[in-house]
């Protein structure tokens, strides 16, 4: 299995770069955002000075380490911009830029239609890759978009359904296309609020100067889990544990490891890329729960040999499988 990872901004402490170059032979793409585009996360870095000129360096970096560039215009909300010349023009010419610096990517991932079509007519050797933010779930979502796309990521909560997951490679593999998975999300199954965070995270930047109601959460994760509740949720979502990344092999030859916000991003790659973690899988995600959640740890180690939470979890019953995992698995360091 092959890995692609998600660049950060580090105003501290080791490069980004740096820590990816300890993971060569498993990172085959780092993804990134370009500045003033909006995209599937906040820009942490956008009132940084220096964000610019260090992830043109980091960039040059993983280039000479013959790391694929996978360039994010994921945005989903372009505003009024969304079909504009002027949005056409501004990511030409900004894509023309990224040439001329030689970091023209290998990649793009999209969730936008009309960037694809951009991308496609401008730039057509590069890569279209449908972003997981399109939730492409059927065999006839993937018909009407092969002429557009080139690789897709599968919609996360059928991920740990492995028989799915079998028919869309045998689909992919018969149209010459890639199919790609996120490994680590930490997003609720089927969450009724995403297209809602989605929009949120894409309009970031005029957020930020708004008085914003401080009595409503904005994250149904974050909501559900405050005060260490509703573990149950945690544990029905949609990742995948670093040992159960061969499963995938057969299928898939790419996995998305979240770390554009994850606070120690050389934990998630350690993880993965060895294919083994004794921890707190609650550290893995992205979100991080593991505050969420202190003084409980969901032990990783007490989830070998257990079958996870799948197909069934889309339209979960309470049949009480879940609660017997956590208590298994669950318990308190304050008890250790």
């Amino acid at each position: 299995m092959q890995f692609a990872a998600g660049y950060q901004y580090r105003s501290s402490g080791e490069l980004f770069s740096e820590m990816v170059a300890d993971y060569t032979s498993a990172i085959a793409e780092v993804y990134f955002a370009p500045p003033g585009f909006a995209s599937g996360r906040p820009d942490a870095a956008q009132d940084k000075a220096d964000a610019l000129d260090q992830l043109i360096y980091e960039l040059k970096a993983l280039r000479s380490m013959n790391i694929k560039l996978d360039m994010l215009l994921n945005g989903n909300c372009y505003g009024d911009n969304a079909i504009a010349v002027a949005f056409r023009n501004r990511i030409v010419e900004m894509l023309e830029w990224f040439a001329a610096e030689n970091l023209l990517p290998e990649v793009i991932t999209t969730a936008s239609p009309f960037v694809a079509h951009t991308i496609k007519k401008y730039f057509c050797n590069i890569e279209v890759r449908a972003s997981v933010n399109m939730r492409i779930d059927s065999l006839t979502a993937l018909e009407y978009l092969q002429e557009k796309f080139d690789s897709f990521y599968l919609r996360r909560d059928l991920q740990r359904d492995i028989p799915t997951v079998a028919m869309f490679a045998r689909w992919s593999k018969l149209h010459g296309k890639k199919l790609c998975l996120l490994a680590n999300s930490g997003c609720l199954r089927n969450c009724p609020y995403q297209t809602f965070h989605d929009n949120l995270v894409a309009h970031d930047r005029g957020l930020r100067r708004q008085e914003n109601v401080q009595d409503f959460m904005p994250h149904l994760c974050w909501d559900r889990y405050h005060g260490g509740n509703n573990m149950e949720d945690f544990l029905r979502s949609n990742w995948i544990r670093p040992e159960d990344v061969k499963r995938y092999e057969p299928y898939c030859s790419l996995m998305k490891l979240a770390t554009r916000q994850h606070s120690n991003p050389r934990l998630v790659f350690g993880a993965y890329c060895s294919g083994n973690f004794d921890g707190n899988v609650l550290d893995l995600t992205e979100p991080c729960f593991s505050g969420a959640f202190a003084p409980l740890i969901l032990d990783n180690r007490m989830l070998d040999g257990v079958e996870l939470p799948g197909k069934c979890a889309t339209n979960c019953k309470h049949c009480g499988k879940c609660q017997e995992i956590i208590k298994k698995a669950a318990h308190s360091l304050v008890d250790k």
